[in-house]
């Protein structure tokens, strides 16, 4: 993409993108429609150029539709198989343009603050990009500069967001997504702000400031701003490297350990949970430890949900039909049914199986590749039969966790007990516990507001 085409801003930033996202978002719409209808030829090129079109996307849309593919009868199985796959592939700014970014957030003498200022970006993601610098006392930074006018390109990928997703209800409904899409909403919004992750990576380097398993980096607040976000410099190489290179088995268990805890620790004992785990979102360390990355899709929960969380956990070990009932309530699903619990209950069950399994294994030990899918197939003809779910906005992130965090385990290859991991961190589960540990991690992050929803 042209170093001009990423210049438009304001008004004409908006029309070109609704152009571009309106015939996008209305091809993927036609096209769902036709699956429901039985118009089934060239279901999987169609899902191909779906991911091809919204990989050009510079990500809201992407992040969104990739999150729906984890939840069962969200989308059309081919769709789902394609957004799963899915990764950020924005073209980067060119070094004139970062110049004037740069300028825009810190002022006009923004270079005096660095000793070197890396030309070239070395990552992109889906809101923004990264450049390696060296500030003027000798500290190695990394500046996360934000894309032009993704105010509105969220915004306007949100519309027509919901306008594909309304057309999928209205032919298939199963599950009622509305909630779904006000959180996803709420939370890409929240990931325009960089002043929040800024929060965000304080309060899990407080959560995990005994952890020296896991590294997070610390911001740099006085060359931050809302579209620029300054940290630490953190070296340490992609998962994918390391597995091609080869990795022990103690290896593996150290990485997988680091992982398990990085994510289960903060859920379990703070409420809070880091909602991508993707590859791209922590490194590995020389001595295998974590650098975890990207803060801006943090949820905070209430301590009740927490709970609720855990008392599933127990319901689906003990075979409590009613306890679970009661969980599910806890966590925000409305007009449940016997019926609709055994259904729910097979969802939960699949996520939580590692979990009940007191020996070491694989988090999956069906080897069908499909099996994951299979499982939601079932789940999804399971809520259709008996009149569908609405699902509660807190469902969104833990899902898209456990799910997320299950491929790379997968990719890993490593057999754990991840029972014993998991009742390390829920051993002493306490709920007032958990809300005095909570409030004091948020009041140490120092959040522009009270995040907790």
């Amino acid at each position: 993409m042209a170093e001009r085409d990423l210049d438009n801003s304001g008004m004409f930033g908006e029309l070109r993108r609704m152009v571009q996202t309106t015939g996008t978002v209305g091809g993927i719409a036609a096209r769902m429609a036709g699956h429901k209808i039985g118009l089934r030829s060239g279901g999987a090129s169609h899902a191909e150029d779906l991911k091809s079109m919204l990989g050009g996307l510079k990500g809201p849309l992407m992040k969104a539709a990739q999150l729906l593919s984890t939840i069962p009868g969200a989308l059309p199985e081919e769709y789902a198989k394609e957004l799963a796959e899915l990764q950020a592939n924005a073209p980067p700014m060119g070094w004139n343009f970062v110049r004037r970014r740069m300028a825009a957030e810190l002022g006009p003498g923004w270079e005096k603050h660095f000793r070197s200022f890396g030309r070239e970006a070395a990552a992109a993601a889906s809101l923004g990009q990264v450049h390696q610098a060296v500030l003027t006392d000798g500290r190695r930074v990394a500046c996360k500069l934000q894309y032009p006018d993704m105010k509105a390109a969220v915004e306007s990928d949100l519309r027509q967001f919901r306008m594909a997703i309304g057309v999928y209800h209205r032919l298939d409904n199963a599950i009622r997504q509305d909630d779904v899409v006000e959180e996803l909403a709420e939370r890409l919004r929240e990931e325009l702000d960089y002043t929040r992750e800024a929060a965000n990576m304080r309060l899990y380097r407080a959560i995990l400031a005994d952890c020296p398993e896991i590294t997070v980096p610390a911001p740099i607040d006085e060359l931050s701003t809302h579209r620029l976000l300054t940290m630490e410099w953190v070296s340490g190489r992609s998962l994918n490297a390391a597995i091609e290179a080869g990795l022990t088995e103690e290896q593996k268990k150290k990485i997988a350990r680091s992982l398990f805890r990085a994510w289960y620790l903060p859920l379990y004992q703070y409420g809070v949970v880091h909602g991508d785990p993707h590859m791209g979102n922590f490194t590995l360390r020389d001595d295998y430890g974590l650098n975890l990355l990207d803060f801006g899709a943090i949820r905070i929960f209430q301590p009740s949900f927490i709970k609720g969380n855990i008392d599933l956990y127990r319901a689906l070990q003990s075979g409590d039909k009613a306890m679970a009932t009661e969980a599910y309530a806890a966590w925000g699903f409305t007009n449940l049914t016997p019926e609709k619990v055994d259904v729910l209950n097979e969802w939960a069950g699949f996520l939580y199986a590692p979990l009940m399994d007191d020996r070491e294994r694989f988090i999956q030990e069906d080897s069908n590749p499909v099996f994951g899918r299979e499982v939601l197939t079932k789940v999804h003809e399971g809520l259709q039969r008996t009149g569908g779910v609405r699902l509660p906005r807190e469902f969104v992130l833990v899902d898209r966790s456990a799910v997320g965090l299950g491929s790379v385990f997968m990719r890993l290859k490593v057999k754990m007990n991840w029972y014993q991991l998991f009742h390390e961190i829920i051993a002493e589960f306490d709920e007032q516990a958990l809300a005095e540990r909570q409030k004091a991690a948020v009041v140490a992050a120092r959040f522009p507001e009270t995040p907790i929803t």
